[in-house]
């Protein structure tokens, strides 16, 4: 490749200049002045970024690209890969505000620059990660072909801040790969960090992106090991660039090739991988970690809960995130019990749904203490069901649930003893769990009785239901007699923001649990409040929705769409949801919303991948009609969004009704006659 070429993609090409793909193809099929293709394959072609920008400028289609996505185009476009490029900007913002050779780099001299460069990023680098860092120091030629890249991305970074530039491509890389790393989101991460408690010295021996030990504190010493070099690498920069405390990343396997033996830390934090079967069981039968057993084969979560109470030091707690199997395996029942009869394990939390991945998994959180020789043996244990907490089907919000769970532990930490909530929290004797199973699920001690059980109770239900039934049948719209197709002359959403029609914008930026309900893509789906939360994200504030916004999520099998009403209004926008806010003089929201319902529509705009199906928001489409067609069509659309809600809440007080009902007749609080 020439030196100090960038390649894009057409998918590039299409977020520079606001656009789909398939205008891309266009352009490129209608254009015969369209830049030819530099690499690449016949499917998947790059192009040269600078011959791009002047033909979309020629165009009118690009007044000045935007430094962010210049940066990251040419970061993306990096021949050794966005992964090595994304290492040497942080490296060299590390170096930015420890060198006079950045003062200008503008127009500092590229012959300097390159010469002067390796070592200067070699000396910050050890002043920041230690002396055996993962970061490999560049040599002068790999980073004269770079130069403008390291430029754009100082530049950036005066722009931006330090830390919220590397974030912001970071988060674009995560974006172009996401199935290359997973992700402890920033609410759960401040999660588990509450719940361990403050600390001087934080470990987490699979750190992976480093959310946990971004979650530790600004001024923490935090030290951890993952396995992937480049991932280690990115991790070690991305906390340098984040925390004002020591950095100490490690590259190895922790559990085959541990490189922090006699370490004990304060607090361990741990998002371990699951279901590893070759973990190291053979070669590591008799290390000495295993203080509760020998883990079996099939319980790699189990030798992961004892390297981090090895490398804690008494009285310290470790948080670990677990598969809710891992709380009931029979192949793990001789290390629970164990675990509980020695104090160890504290605390066994059940997440709900969808907060970190595998999203399909109600995971649960461990709070381990390693137990100290003249401690008091426990004799309780702490379950919290947070998964259970819905009424009728609709989610707890994060904060409120954060709310819950830290309360309960605090309690039960302090105090011995938690405040017992039926079907949500309970302090279980160490005695009813040791039995053959040794289970600690929290929903198996924790017997959830729907709402309203007992025969008082559920009449309330039954005649909330009998209204909601009552309700359903009145709102149904009457169906008229249905005509030929109509014919309509139709234009696309991005059409609609080009001309300013309507304004689009995407969610997911903002951080941390403080701010506004999030509106969530399980929110929208199932018609419920506001109940998501944003991960640790770029500089920009949350996208906050108005009272006739639309929203739409792009990710799903189907498209579901949702007329933002005052009750809504506040909330932030969450991630892979699209907001989409008319021109009211142009545009009704409920006529914008009913027609991008329709399978046709969906059909036309979605794209497939092996996991599911996206949604490309500008392709979708809605007929040309005056204001007055569009609000005819609105209010009929608006009868239907009213029906489609009362046969929700009728379905969800069905199933509660049902529930209670098998609940108490066997349990004996309702009579059968």
């Amino acid at each position: 490749m020439p030196e100090n070429r960038t390649d894009v993609t057409a998918a590039g090409i299409a977020r520079l200049a606001g656009v789909g793909r398939a205008a891309v193809s266009n352009w490129r099929r209608r254009h015969p002045d369209f830049p030819r293709p530099v690499g690449g394959t016949d499917t998947s072609p790059v192009f040269d970024l600078a011959d791009v920008e002047q033909w979309l400028r020629d165009q009118g289609k690009l007044a000045q690209v935007p430094l962010r996505e210049r940066v990251w185009q040419q970061i993306e476009g990096d021949p050794d890969g966005a992964a090595t490029a994304l290492r040497l900007v942080g490296a060299v913002l590390l170096l930015r505000d420890r060198s006079t050779l950045w003062q200008e780099p503008a127009t500092a001299d590229d012959r300097r620059l390159a010469g002067e460069l390796p070592g200067a990023l070699a000396e910050a680098l050890r002043a920041r990660l230690g002396e055996d860092h993962p970061v490999p120091v560049p040599s002068g030629p790999e980073l004269a072909g770079r130069l403008a890249l390291l430029r754009g991305g100082v530049e950036l970074a005066n722009e931006l801040g330090a830390r919220q530039a590397y974030e912001f491509l970071m988060g674009r890389h995560l974006e172009a790969g996401p199935r290359q790393y997973t992700l402890t989101p920033a609410p759960l991460s401040e999660l588990m960090a509450e719940l361990a408690g403050p600390a001087e010295l934080v470990l987490d021996p699979a750190c992976g992106f480093g959310g946990l030990l971004g979650a530790a504190g600004p001024t923490t010493t935090v030290i951890g090991q993952e396995a992937d070099p480049d991932l280690a690498a990115l991790t070690a920069v991305r906390l340098a660039l984040h925390t004002d405390g020591e950095v100490r990343i490690q590259v190895g396997d922790s559990l085959r090739a541990d490189a922090h033996t006699g370490v004990r830390a304060d607090v361990v934090l741990c998002h371990p991988p699951f279901n590893e079967r070759s973990w190291g069981h053979e070669e590591l039968a008799y290390d000495t970690r295993w203080e509760y057993g020998l883990p079996p084969r099939t319980e790699s979560e189990l030798a992961w809960v004892q390297h981090a109470l090895a490398h804690v030091r008494d009285n310290g707690c470790a948080v670990l995130l677990m598969p809710p199997a891992a709380a009931s395996r029979r192949s793990g029942r001789r290390i629970r019990a164990d675990l509980l009869r020695r104090g160890a394990l504290r605390a066994v939390v059940a997440l709900p749904a969808g907060v970190a991945p595998p999203y399909g998994i109600p995971l649960h959180l461990w709070v381990l203490r390693r137990p100290a020789a003249d401690a008091p043996q426990p004799q309780r244990l702490l379950l919290v069901n947070a998964a259970e907490h819905s009424d009728g089907g609709e989610k707890l919000p994060w904060q409120e649930l954060r709310n819950t769970v830290l309360a309960d532990w605090y309690a039960f930490d302090h105090a011995g003893a938690a405040p017992e909530r039926p079907g949500v929290s309970r302090t279980v004797p160490l005695v009813d769990l040791l039995d053959d199973d040794v289970d600690v699920t929290p929903a198996r001690h924790l017997p959830v009785r729907a709402a309203g059980t007992g025969e008082a109770g559920l009449s309330e239900v039954r005649q909330r239901l009998t209204d909601a039934l009552r309700s359903t049948v009145e709102l149904a719209p009457v169906v008229g007699v249905q005509g030929a197709p109509a014919r309509w002359p139709m234009t696309s959403l991005g059409e609609l923001a080009r001309t300013g029609a309507l304004v689009m914008r995407t969610g997911g930026a903002g951080a941390g649990t403080g701010g506004p309900p999030v509106l969530s893509e399980h929110d929208i789906v199932s018609g419920g409040a506001p109940s998501g939360v944003l991960p640790e994200g770029e500089d920009e504030e949350p996208v906050l929705i108005r009272a006739g916004d639309v929203v739409i999520p792009v990710l799903g099998r189907g498209t579901a769409t949702r007329v933002i009403d005052e009750a809504t209004a506040g909330a932030a926008l969450g991630r892979n949801v699209y907001l989409l806010r008319p021109d009211p003089a142009t545009l009704d929201p409920w006529f914008l919303a009913g027609f991008l319902r329709s399978s046709a529509n969906n059909r036309q705009a979605s794209s497939f991948t092996t996991s599911a199906t996206r949604l490309d928001v500008r392709r979708l489409q809605v007929p040309r009609l005056p204001l007055a067609d569009q609000q005819r069509y609105g209010e009929r659309f608006r009868a239907v969004a009213a029906f489609e809600e009362a046969a929700r809440l009728a379905a969800r007080l069905g199933e509660l009704f049902v529930q209670g009902l098998y609940d108490g007749l066997t349990d004996g609080s309702i009579s059968p006659s």
